[in-house]
């Protein structure tokens, strides 16, 4: 504002000019920084913008014709206000057009094309719409950051979800069944069901041990570990198990180890709640393939069968959860799930994931 200023101070202007000057600076610099910082903070109206434009217009139009081609770098401040408030589309062709209208009205008033003019309204409109650009950016990485926080803690809750449910379906499960025996040992076999009620305790404590490994995230269970533990269950529920005669195969990654230990754990767990068998078998293979090595493990019983579609499901029924959550862990180490009515009775459950280079 040094020109118009100097112009107020030695110019040959009459005592009502420099009055009138004086007021059309100030109401021109108030309505510029009321326009420009309140809606930087508080978005106005688009009414009030366009209202406020055309008045800084008005007033730097007026003031330059009426006290000369000094005042004619208020058109920089209305360049300024453009690229601040109006949508960036507009605003890029606003611009340039309010610097064509600025150099059109020096003409009459003897001033040329000066560029000490015509710069720095083009790059003080443009500055700013480059700096809108910069907020709205940041805005949307800060709305995406928070987005992917709320995904990762959606993520976390679904994994503890399903953590807890395969480590208390199986624990539960086997202190209900060792209770019903304790209880029907009692009184006439005291000391059965005083083993029954130490392996409740031992399951329990164990029970309570999984869960804190799960809800830190460290937990992972082994597939020998989960063969032995689900043999007892089977038996604890009167169910004769076949187990596969060899350990589990070598050069299993402990992803995928950990992903057949749950499958067999929640497969089991379903046998001994909801089949009714009278016998379960489980194996664990090594199978070479056309995409490489995999293993296989499969859990099948002479039960009832299914009760629903063939999992994956047609899309009119949706698997259960225990499935569900066994497909999402085996998806996770590039493995498939696949359960189904068994051949003639039973149901059963197989998995496969790759082996290890």
């Amino acid at each position: 504002m040094s020109a118009p200023v100097r112009d107020l101070l030695d110019g040959p202007h009459s005592a009502a000019g420099r009055i009138c000057g004086w007021l059309g600076l100030v109401l021109f610099v108030g309505a510029y920084l009321v326009l420009v910082f309140r809606h930087t903070g508080h978005p106005l109206e688009r009414r009030l913008v366009g209202s406020g434009l055309a008045f800084l217009t008005l007033g730097a139009t007026a003031l330059a014709l009426g006290l000369g081609a000094p005042w004619l770098v208020l058109f920089v401040y209305v360049s300024v206000a453009v690229g601040s408030t109006l949508p960036l589309p507009l605003a890029r062709w606003l611009i340039p057009l309010t610097t064509l209208y600025m150099v059109l009205l020096g003409l009459p008033l003897g001033q040329g094309l000066d560029l000490g003019l015509v710069v720095p309204a083009l790059l003080g409109g443009f500055a700013l719409t480059g700096v809108r650009q910069l907020i709205r950016t940041t805005v949307e990485l800060s709305e995406a950051r928070a987005t992917v926080a709320q995904l990762a803690a959606s993520e976390e809750r679904l994994r503890l979800a399903r953590d807890l449910h395969d480590l208390l379906g199986h624990s539960l499960s086997l202190i209900t069944l060792k209770s019903e025996l304790a209880g029907r040992m009692l009184p006439a076999h005291p000391e059965g069901a005083a083993k029954e009620v130490a392996d409740i305790q031992r399951v329990g404590r164990q029970a309570l041990a999984d869960v804190r490994e799960a809800v830190t995230g460290y937990r992972r269970p082994r597939l020998a570990a989960e063969l032995a533990l689900v043999q007892g269950t089977l038996r604890a529920a009167g169910i004769t198990a076949t187990m596969p005669p060899e350990p589990p195969p070598e050069g299993l990654p402990e992803e995928a180890e950990a992903a057949l230990a749950w499958v067999l754990r929640e497969a089991v767990t379903n046998v001994v709640r909801h089949s009714g068998a009278r016998h379960c078998t489980v194996e664990l293979l090594r199978r070479e393939t056309l995409d490489g090595p995999r293993a296989e493990l499969t859990v099948r019983d002479d039960g009832e069968g299914a009760t629903t579609a063939p999992f994956p499901a047609p899309d009119t029924t949706a698997p259960g959860n225990g499935l569900t959550g066994l497909r999402e862990r085996l998806d996770a180490v590039g493995g498939t799930l696949t359960a189904g009515p068994g051949k003639g009775r039973g149901f059963r459950v197989v998995a496969r994931v790759p082996m290890g280079d």
